[in-house]
C-alpha cells in the first residue's frame, strides 16, 4: 500500500514529530543535541521556514514551523537524513536513528497557539522541570522566549504568548505566559480543551471546516501531484538564483566555472556554499560546477568542512599543527 502523499502549500503550518528507532534515545548527550539543533538551523534558514516553537526529549523532538513555500518534505528530508549520518559517523555506527516517518500535523486558527503551549510543556509533562522554572530547560523554545538574546533570527518563541490573550514580548509578559502555562500544567480540564490529550495524532488540528477542505483536496490525488511539482519545479531556480549571486561576489562567471579544474579551491568553497545555503542537491552542483561526479563533490565538500572544523578546534584550544 502506497504512503499518502504529505499536504504541502505555501503559507502551511505544522506540528512535527519523530521517536528514535525502537524509541531508542538519541538526544541523550549535549553532543547529539547540539548537532539537531545545527542541522535544524541549517534547515530553516535554507528552507525559509519559521520557527514557532520546539522541544528537544530524551527519545523524541516536537517542532511546529510555518513553510511559505511548499517544501517541507525537501526540508524534512534532509533535515533528518544529515543528522542521522552525522549521529551515525559520531558513533561509529549505522542504520535507522528515527523510527520511521515522522508525523506532520496541519494546524489552522487557534491551533498554532494550543501546539505551542503542549510543546512548551513536554518537559514539564516528562518531570524533568517544575513549570515555575521552565525557562531553565535550555533544550526548548521556552528558553528562546525567556531569554531572547538566545533566539535565531528564523525563531519566533513569542507566538504562544500571543495565544494566551495577547501577552506582550517583554519581560512582564513572559513571565505572565510562564504563569499561563503553568495554570494551563495544572488544569486538566483546560488543557483537556485545548485538545492536549489528542495533539500527537491525527491529519490535523483546527475548525470542522478547515478539515473539511484538506480531506477533499486529498481526495483528487492528480491535484497534489500538481501542488508537489510546482514545488519542485519552484527550487531549481532558487538554486540558480543562489550560484548567480555567488558568482558575482566572487567577480567570476560561468566561463570559468569549466576553465577550472573540478577541485579548483574556490569551486569546492562554492559548492559548500549551495548545499549548506539552499540544501542544493550534489547532482546539480556537480553538473553546474562542472566538477564530475556528484560523490566526488560531496567528497571534497565534506573534507573541506573536517579540516575547517579541526583548524577551530586547534585554534579555540591553543594547538598548534605539526609539521
Amino acid at each position: 500500500m502506497s504512503r499518502k502523499s504529505r499536504i504541502e502549500y505555501a503559507g502551511a503550518r505544522y506540528h512535527l514529530i519523530n521517536r528514535g528507532n525502537y524509541w531508542s534515545w538519541i538526544f541523550e548527550t549535549e553532543g547529539a543535541r547540539k548537532s539537531f539543533l545545527k542541522c535544524l538551523e541549517e534547515a530553516c534558514t535554507s528552507m525559509e521556514w519559521r520557527l514557532y516553537a520546539w522541544c528537544l526529549m530524551g527519545n523524541h523532538y516536537h517542532l511546529c514551523i510555518e513553510t511559505p513555500s511548499p517544501n517541507l518534505v525537501e526540508g524534512m528530508r534532509w533535515l533528518q537524513s544529515t543528522f542521522a549520518n552525522r549521529f551515525n559517523r559520531f558513533r561509529k555506527s549505522n542504520g535507522h536513528v528515527f523510527q520511521g516517518r515522522y508525523k506532520a500535523i496541519l494546524l489552522d486558527g487557534d491551533a498554532l497557539g494550543a501546539v505551542c503551549h503542549y510543546i512548551h510543556l513536554n518537559p514539564v509533562r516528562a518531570g524533568l522541570v517544575e513549570d515555575s522554572a521552565l525557562q531553565t530547560y535550555a533544550d526548548s523554545s521556552f528558553a528562546r522566549f525567556w531569554y531572547p538574546s538566545r533566539r535565531w533570527s528564523f525563531e519566533s518563541p513569542e507566538v504562544g504568548a500571543e495565544f494566551a490573550g495577547g501577552l506582550t514580548d517583554t519581560p512582564a509578559g513572559r513571565r505572565k505566559y510562564r504563569d499561563y502555562l503553568e495554570w494551563l500544567s495544572a488544569s486538566g480540564e483546560a488543557a483537556k480543551r485545548l485538545g492536549f490529550d489528542k495533539m500527537s495524532r491525527g491529519l490535523m488540528k483546527g475548525t470542522k471546516d478547515a478539515k473539511k477542505a484538506v480531506l477533499e483536496d486529498l481526495k483528487d490525488e492528480q491535484s497534489q501531484r500538481v501542488v508537489e511539482a510546482e514545488a519542485s519545479e519552484m527550487r531549481e531556480p532558487r538554486w540558480e538564483r543562489g550560484l548567480q549571486e555567488a558568482l558575482r561576489t566572487l567577480g567570476r562567471d560561468r566561463e570559468m566555472l569549466g576553465a577550472c579544474r573540478k577541485g579548483e579551491a574556490w569551486k569546492v568553497d562554492l559548492a559548500r556554499y549551495l548545499r549548506e545555503a539552499y540544501l542544493t542537491p550534489y547532482r546539480w552542483i556537480a553538473e553546474q560546477l562542472r566538477m564530475g561526479a556528484p560523490s566526488y563533490v560531496q567528497s571534497l565538500v565534506s573534507r573541506q568542512k573536517r579540516e575547517k572544523e579541526s583548524k577551530e578546534w586547534r585554534e579555540s584550544n591553543g594547538v598548534k599543527r605539526k609539521i
